[in-house]
């Protein structure tokens, strides 16, 4: 007899696990209460993966021995709840795929900058001449590549929402960037609950496996003390010097280990700020574990370009220079994106709130910021945080947000779209809502 496996969700993460499952010999049902992608639903077709959209059949569900949820779906969805009342384990993509795959993990996660230390680390693994995958929050699925690639090592970004799917799933390297709040709408507005989620990351490790993590973040530190991690620690730090591990001395950025003394100066990275240096230095501490020679890890640190949508800087119209940080999707991502930047700012902000607290960046927005242009559907919360602070202006859309936000500009100064909200008001997603803007600023 099949077992069966009902996956909750369509999209990259749901199809994925649905081929896995097929290659596996289960019965696979897949359940989208949206519309299917047209390429998703080509790719289940051709499989003969039976699947609905626009509803959940609980007959059809209810009845798998395990269910499979793609991270967008809270676990407070009705046909969630029921699952687990009738004791029907709800497991994420990467828990189903990660049982499959002998290759090493290297898992990364932080509310800010996982994205770019994911990309830095494979980049360099890839260049090194590793046979490596890149999956989790970020391109192909894990599951589908595990069903259909054969890598020796796989670079994760794991959000919040894929660390909460997590039983037996084990990274063998895992590293924890920094934890602000963040989609507290998701953890019932209770910071704690989000650190919880974050340090999952840390389940399962044994002596043989590695924790990197950020000396500097006071929370990370703090939760350190209260917990058993069995995994060797490499803290990075750009404040203090360490025994072990990465920091900056005389802006020389030095990365320890047993084996090994690496350093590079910190102006010879590609990507700019304190925070990228942390960057830096926690895929360094990576390569250095997995012996990638000190030359190789400097060409890479040295001429990696950066992502796509965060503090990617575009173009200049008549001295105004354009950053599109499309992906800063909280508050904390904001005041990195202020802080990077020397010129006077024009501030695209807005989206979907998710419980932000706008106080950490008022005093920077008083610095550098001439005037927010708030965008959304409902930029209430903006408004009133910001009123007295600078100018402010109220828009709908994103052609109208770079119009105006062009005319407040002089020559000289940025504009910058840094939101710190999501994108789902108005766009598909933060890739959407960059692309736009960068079709806007085209249009000028």
């Amino acid at each position: 007899m099949q077992k069966r496996i009902a996956i909750l969700g369509a999209g990259e993460s749901g199809t994925g696990a649905a081929i896995l499952a097929l290659k596996k010999g289960f019965d696979v049902f897949v359940s989208d209460m949206g519309t299917i992608k047209e390429k998703y639903r080509n790719i289940l077709l051709k499989n003969n993966i039976q699947f609905e959209e626009k509803i959940h059949t609980k007959e059809l569900i209810l009845n798998a021995e395990e269910i499979i949820k793609s991270p967008g779906i809270p676990d407070k969805a009705e046909i969630v709840v029921e699952a687990k009342k009738l004791g029907i384990p709800v497991i994420s993509e990467i828990e189903f795929a990660g049982r499959y795959t002998n290759a090493k993990k290297i898992c990364i996660t932080g509310s800010n900058g996982k994205t770019t230390t994911t990309e830095l680390t494979y980049f360099i693994m890839k260049n090194a001449g590793f046979n490596v995958g890149l999956a989790g929050n970020i391109g192909r699925s894990f599951a589908e590549q595990v069903a259909n690639e054969n890598f020796d090592f796989f670079v994760l970004e794991l959000s919040s929402f894929q660390l909460d799917g997590m039983a037996e799933f084990k990274a063998e390297f895992a590293i924890l960037l920094n934890i602000t709040p963040d989609h507290l709408d998701r953890y019932n507005y209770n910071f704690q609950n989000y650190i919880d989620s974050k340090f999952r990351i840390t389940n399962n490790l044994t002596e043989n496996d590695t924790f990197i993590y950020c000396a500097d973040d006071e929370i990370i530190i703090k939760e350190i003390e209260k917990r058993i991690i069995k995994a060797k620690k490499y803290p990075f730090s750009t404040k203090e010097t360490l025994e072990i591990g990465a920091f900056l001395k005389e802006n020389i950025i030095e990365i320890k280990t047993e084996k090994n003394i690496f350093e590079m100066g910190a102006e010879d990275l590609s990507l700019d700020g304190i925070h990228n240096i942390h960057n830096s230095m926690a895929a360094g501490i990576t390569a250095k574990l997995n012996e990638i020679r000190d030359q190789e890890l400097k060409k890479s640190l040295s001429s990696f370009e950066g992502v796509e949508h965060r503090l990617e800087k575009y173009i200049k119209v008549r001295g105004v220079r354009f950053i599109n940080d499309s992906k800063a999707t909280n508050v904390n991502s904001v005041w990195y994106a202020l802080q990077s930047v020397e010129d006077k700012i024009v501030l695209i902000l807005g989206g979907v709130d998710k419980g932000n607290d706008y106080g950490i960046i008022k005093d920077l927005v008083r610095q550098k910021v001439k005037a927010i242009v708030a965008l959304g559907s409902d930029n209430t919360k903006i408004m009133e945080a910001f009123f007295g602070i600078t100018e402010l202006y109220d828009t709908k859309s994103m052609n109208d947000a770079v119009k105006k936000a062009f005319s407040l500009a002089d020559e000289g100064d940025v504009v910058m779209l840094s939101p710190a909200c999501a994108s789902f008001d108005l766009f598909e997603n933060y890739e959407d809502r960059g692309k736009k803007f960068k079709e806007a600023v085209r249009e000028l």
